[in-house]
C-alpha cells in the first residue's frame, strides 16, 4: 500500500502523473478520455497515480506563455467520478490551495476525514498571485479537519542552487505535517544532487528523520515543449538544452536523458540513506509522447527492481 510505503520511508515508490481533461470537453468526450486513461493505467505497475491541479502561472513571469492556459477538471472529482480511482489504485491529488475559499477547503478536508487519502498542497505560482489561503494556513486546516490523510509537499531542487535553503524548506514542511515530497521535473542533475547532500547532512546533524523524495521526470517531445518546460520554471542546463534542440530525435534522447538522471539520483540518494522514489509525468496528448512516458516508467521500474 502506498500509505505504508510513505510512512515507513521506503525507497522505490513509483508514481505516474497526469493532468485531468480540460473543462471545455462535453460529458461524452470526458467519458471517452477517461476510458482511454483507465485502459492505459490498468496496464501499469505503479504504487499510485498523481493528478495535478492546474493553475494559471502567467503572473510568475513576463515571458509569453508558449501554450494558452486552459482550465482543467478538479483532480479529485475526476478521480472519483470518471476514473473510479479508489477501487483501482491509490491517487495523490494535488491541491492548489490558494485558489479555494477557506470554507471550501475546510469542507473538502472534512469529506476526506477517515479515508485512506493522499494529497499534495501547492502554493501560489508567485508572490504577486492573489490567494485566499496560504500554505501554512492550509497545513493548519489539515491538522484540524483531516489529521489522518497522507500529506505531501513540493520540493524544487533547482531553487536550492540560488537560495541554498530548499532542504530547510523541506524540513519546515515536515514539521507542518508533510510525509513525502514530489519534486518539480528534474533536468538539472547537479542541483538535485546538491539538494540531496544538504538534506542528508542536515538530517544527520540535527537527528531528523528523512521522508521520501520522489523525483519527477518526463520526456520532451518537441522544441516548443522544451520552451514550455522552461517557461514553467524547470531548470535545463544550457548544454542539455542545445543537445536536445539539435537532436534528430528529441523524444528518444530526452527519454534516455531522464532515465539516466533518475538512475544516478536513485543510487546517489540511497547511498546517503534517503528514501528515493520516482514520478513519471505524462502531460502531453500526443500518442508518441504518451508511449514514451510509459517506456520511461518501465525503464525506471527496472532500475528499482535491479537495485
Amino acid at each position: 500500500m502506498l500509505t505504508d510505503k510513505i510512512r515507513s520511508c521506503k525507497s522505490g515508490i513509483l508514481l505516474y502523473g497526469m493532468t485531468p481533461p480540460k473543462t471545455e470537453h462535453s460529458e461524452e468526450e470526458l467519458q471517452v478520455i477517461a476510458a482511454k486513461h483507465i485502459q492505459r493505467l490498468d496496464k501499469l505497475e505503479i504504487d499510485g497515480l498523481i493528478l495535478y491541479d492546474i493553475q494559471d502561472e502567467s503572473d510568475r513571469t513576463k515571458e509569453q506563455r508558449p501554450f494558452p492556459f486552459m482550465q482543467t477538471l478538479d483532480p479529485c472529482e475526476y478521480a472519483l467520478n470518471y476514473l473510479d480511482a479508489p477501487l483501482r489504485y491509490p491517487v495523490i491529488v494535488y491541491k492548489a490551495v490558494g485558489k479555494y475559499a477557506k470554507e471550501d477547503l475546510q469542507q473538502w478536508l472534512k469529506n476526506r476525514q477517515g479515508k485512506d487519502f493522499h494529497t499534495v498542497f501547492v502554493g501560489a505560482a508567485s508572490k504577486s498571485t492573489t490567494v485566499h489561503i496560504t500554505i501554512p494556513e492550509a497545513y493548519e486546516m489539515k491538522k484540524e479537519f483531516a489529521p489522518d490523510i497522507t500529506l505531501g509537499g513540493i520540493a524544487i531542487p533547482e531553487r536550492h542552487m540560488k537560495k541554498h535553503d530548499e532542504h530547510l524548506r523541506v524540513f519546515s514542511k515536515i514539521q507542518s505535517g508533510c510525509e513525502f515530497f514530489v519534486t518539480q521535473c528534474v533536468y538539472d542533475l547537479m542541483a538535485a544532487k546538491k539538494f540531496l547532500d544538504d538534506y542528508a547532512l542536515y538530517a544527520k546533524e540535527h537527528q531528523k528523520k528523512m521522508v521520501p523524495i520522489i523525483f519527477t521526470i518526463t520526456p520532451c517531445g518537441s522544441a516548443k515543449t522544451l520552451e514550455f518546460m522552461k517557461w514553467l520554471g524547470i531548470s535545463i542546463p544550457s548544454y542539455l538544452e542545445e543537445r536536445l534542440k539539435n537532436s534528430e530525435d528529441i523524444l528518444h534522447d530526452s527519454l534516455k536523458l531522464s532515465r539516466d538522471i533518475f538512475e544516478i539520483l536513485y543510487f546517489y540518494g540511497k547511498g546517503k540513506g534517503i528514501p528515493i522514489g520516482c514520478n513519471v509525468e505524462s502531460v502531453a496528448i500526443r500518442k508518441a509522447e504518451i508511449d514514451a512516458s510509459i517506456e520511461l516508467l518501465n525503464e525506471v521500474k527496472k532500475i528499482m527492481e535491479e537495485a
